[in-house]
């Protein structure tokens, strides 16, 4: 059985300080929920702040991003060689670095290699536009994302990795894909994709998050589907109560 994940992606919110007392106040209150993997992806200066506060708990801390090198001349980037020791999972490929830092498909498969061999998890992110969903592009364009991200990994690689589709339209807008219209595409697509490249027992074991407008209100839809293993959450993981009420709906509804 596939370990479902939430992971609160909090994009640039929360100074270090405001981030530190926002996770001591959620550890506790998602302390019973130990069926689900709970992770925090904090802005880098509130890593080091989020990852002391969490110590002793079960609460995993990620980063936003990550550069492909482990040092260089790269202004305002961080390597991986940096990220190793404060936390565990790094988010790839995310479309708003897609479309405002440059991220590739080919820089997005530089990141998950790099991340992987520092011991970092890769969440890796892929979704559509709302053009390409109306044109019906979805399922070509996903699956080269997938293909992409992927390119070179092994089985064993790819076994170390978490995947979140996140339709481009549905994020911070409100609109999400139906329950059922995102397991099509977790099921039909990404997890057919890496069945192609690496046989369906290894994609029958990574786990795929959705993501887009992910709210306490529709959480319970999500997890219920076969091939939905959690979800990438932004709005909704600011706030403790409705990051903690994710985390409870999942874990009643896995159980």
């Amino acid at each position: 059985m596939r370990i479902p994940i939430i992971a609160g992606n909090w994009k640039m919110y929360k100074t270090p300080a405001e981030a530190e007392a926002f996770v001591r106040e959620l550890a506790p209150k998602l302390a019973p929920y130990t069926n689900v993997e709970r992770v925090v992806c904090p802005p880098y200066l509130a890593i080091p702040a989020v990852r002391s506060a969490l110590q002793g708990t079960a609460i995993k801390v990620g980063a936003q991003d990550v550069h492909w090198e482990n040092e260089g001349a790269y202004t305002g980037r961080v390597s991986p060689l940096m990220l190793k020791g404060w936390v565990e999972y790094v988010i790839i490929g995310h479309s708003e670095c897609r479309r405002d830092l440059g991220d590739t498909d080919e820089t997005v498969n530089k990141k998950v290699k790099a991340a992987l061999a520092h011991g970092l998890t890769p969440i890796i992110a892929c979704g559509e536009s709302l053009q390409q969903n109306e044109a019906g592009e979805t399922r070509a364009f996903v699956s080269q994302q997938i293909r992409g991200a992927y390119a070179g990994l092994s089985a064993e690689q790819a076994l170390k990795t978490v995947v979140a589709y996140e339709p481009i339209w549905a994020i911070g807008t409100g609109r999400n894909a139906t329950a059922t219209q995102a397991n099509d595409i977790i099921g039909g697509v990404v997890r057919r994709t890496l069945a192609d490249l690496y046989g369906n027992e290894v994609a029958r074991q990574i786990r795929i998050q959705y993501g887009g407008s992910v709210k306490p209100d529709n959480m319970a839809e999500y997890i219920a589907q076969s091939d939905i293993d959690g979800a990438l959450v932004g709005g909704a993981s600011l706030k403790v109560d409705s990051f903690v009420e994710l985390v409870r709906i999942t874990a009643e509804t896995v159980k």
